[in-house]
C-alpha cells in the first residue's frame, strides 16, 4: 500500500501541489485529478520519490525510505521527463530503456527479440509519432515492468492524448491485476506468477461513470466514488458568513433604518430668512455715550455739521485771528476736519456795518492804513 499524508509542494512563485493525502492499494487503479500539467507532474514525480515534498510523507509499504521508494516505483509517460520523443524510432525507444534496467536479462540488449516476443511485431519499424496511443502506451507499460523490482506504477496525463478513456482505462487496470508482463522464459516450463501492482494515474478529468477510488489534488481519498464534492465551508457558527448583497436584505429581517452615524454639519451662521431686512437695528439714542466736548465757548466740535458763522472781528483784529467765535477757523471759513462751510450769514454784513470794515477777501491780508483813513 501506498500512503501519502500531507503532500505540499511549493513552487518559486506559486504553489505547485496543495496539501494533499491519498491511499492507493495493490492490484486497483486509483485516479487522481489534478488542474495543470505543472501539478499533475509534480504530483507524478513526489508519488514516485522522485522530486523532495515542501512537507509531508510519501510512504510505500513499510518502509520510509525515499531511495526504497525510487527502486520500487516507475513513473510512466511524463511529458518532458521520461515521455517518447517523436523523432525516435520504436526500437531506439526500446533500446534505451532497456538499458536503464539495473537487473541482467537475456533479452536486455537485444530490442528487436523483446518486442517481439511481446507481440509489437506490428509497430517495430515505425516512428513513435505514427503509434497509436494506446499501443504506445502499453508499450511504455512493458518496458517499466521489464525491471523486477517494481512495484508502483505512477501514470502522468494518460488522457492527454485522446478523450477516450477507452484507449488507457482498460489498461491499467490490467496492468493492476497483473495481466500484463506475463511472458515466459523460454527456458521456462512455466510462466511467471501474476504480478499485482499499484497503480496510479493523474489525470486532468475523471471520466464519467467511474466508481473506482479517486481524489482531487488537495483533497482526501474518495472509496468507490468517481469524485470528491468539495462544498463550501460553512461560517455559520464563526459569526463569517457571506454577507448579502448590496441592497438585498437578509430574510427574517425587516427593513431597518440606516444606522450609520450622520455626517458632521458645518457649525451654521446666523442667516436672515429670504425677504426680510438684514439690516442692524439701530441702538437708542440715549444708550450711546457723548463724545467730550472739545469746542471752545461759542464753538462747535470738528466732527459737528453745522459751523457757527464766525464772529465779527474787534477793531484791532484782523479776520484772520478772530477770538472766540473763530478759533480754528481757516481762510474760506472751514475749520480744521470739518466739512466744508456754509454760506456767510446776515451776521456778517450786521458785524460790518457796526465796525466799519468791509470783509477781506481770502489771501488778502489788512493793513493798517485803512485804519488811520477811517
Amino acid at each position: 500500500m501506498l500512503t501519502a499524508n500531507q503532500l505540499h509542494i511549493d513552487g518559486r512563485h506559486h504553489t505547485l501541489l496543495p496539501p494533499t493525502t491519498v491511499e492507493a492499494q495493490r492490484a486497483q487503479v486509483l485516479l487522481i485529478q489534478a488542474d495543470g500539467q505543472e501539478r499533475r507532474t509534480a504530483l507524478s514525480l513526489a508519488l514516485t520519490g522522485r522530486m523532495k515534498p515542501s512537507t509531508g510523507t510519501v510512504v510505500l509499504g513499510h518502509d520510509p525510505s525515499m531511495a526504497t521508494l525510487r527502486k520500487r516505483s516507475a513513473i510512466v509517460d511524463s511529458p518532458e521527463v521520461n515521455a517518447p520523443e517523436n523523432h525516435l524510432s520504436v526500437r531506439s525507444l526500446v533500446s534505451e530503456d532497456l538499458a536503464l534496467v539495473p537487473l541482467k536479462f537475456r533479452d536486455r540488449t537485444r530490442p528487436t527479440a523483446w518486442l517481439v516476443k511481446r507481440g509489437f511485431r506490428d509497430i517495430l519499424e515505425k516512428w513513435v509519432e505514427e503509434v497509436e496511443p494506446n499501443r504506445l502506451l502499453h508499450l511504455q507499460l512493458e518496458l517499466a515492468l521489464a525491471n523486477q523490482f517494481v512495484d508502483l506504477l505512477v501514470v502522468d496525463s494518460p488522457d492527454r492524448h485522446t478523450a477516450d478513456t477507452n484507449a488507457w482505462l482498460p489498461l491499467l487496470e490490467r496492468t493492476a491485476a497483473g495481466k500484463i508482463g506475463l511472458v515466459p522464459d523460454a527456458n521456462a516450463n512455466a510462466g511467471t506468477l501474476p504480478r499485482t501492482l499499484i497503480v496510479i494515474a493523474v489525470v486532468g478529468r475523471l471520466p464519467d461513470g467511474w466508481t473506482g477510488p479517486a481524489t482531487v489534488a488537495g483533497a482526501a481519498t474518495v472509496a468507490g466514488a468517481a469524485a470528491e464534492v468539495v462544498e463550501p465551508l460553512d461560517h455559520a457558527g464563526d459569526g463569517t458568513a457571506d454577507a448579502p448583497e448590496r441592497g438585498a436584505t437578509a430574510p427574517g429581517t425587516r427593513d431597518a433604518p440606516d444606522t450609520e452615524p450622520p455626517e458632521a454639519e458645518p457649525a451654521k451662521t446666523a442667516e436672515a430668512p429670504v425677504g426680510e431686512s438684514t439690516e442692524i437695528p439701530l441702538t437708542d439714542a440715549s444708550e450711546t455715550p457723548e463724545p467730550p466736548a472739545t469746542a471752545e465757548a461759542g464753538g462747535h466740535s470738528p466732527g459737528s455739521r453745522h459751523a457757527r458763522p464766525p464772529e465779527a472781528p474787534g477793531p484791532n483784529e484782523s479776520p484772520d485771528t478772530a477770538g472766540a467765535g473763530g478759533a480754528g477757523v481757516g481762510v474760506g471759513g472751514e475749520s480744521a476736519g470739518s466739512r466744508p462751510a456754509l454760506p456767510p450769514v446776515p451776521a456778517a454784513e450786521e458785524a460790518r456795518k457796526v465796525t466799519g470794515v468791509a470783509p477781506v477777501d481770502a489771501g488778502e491780508v489788512p493793513t493798517t492804513e485803512g485804519k488811520e483813513k477811517q
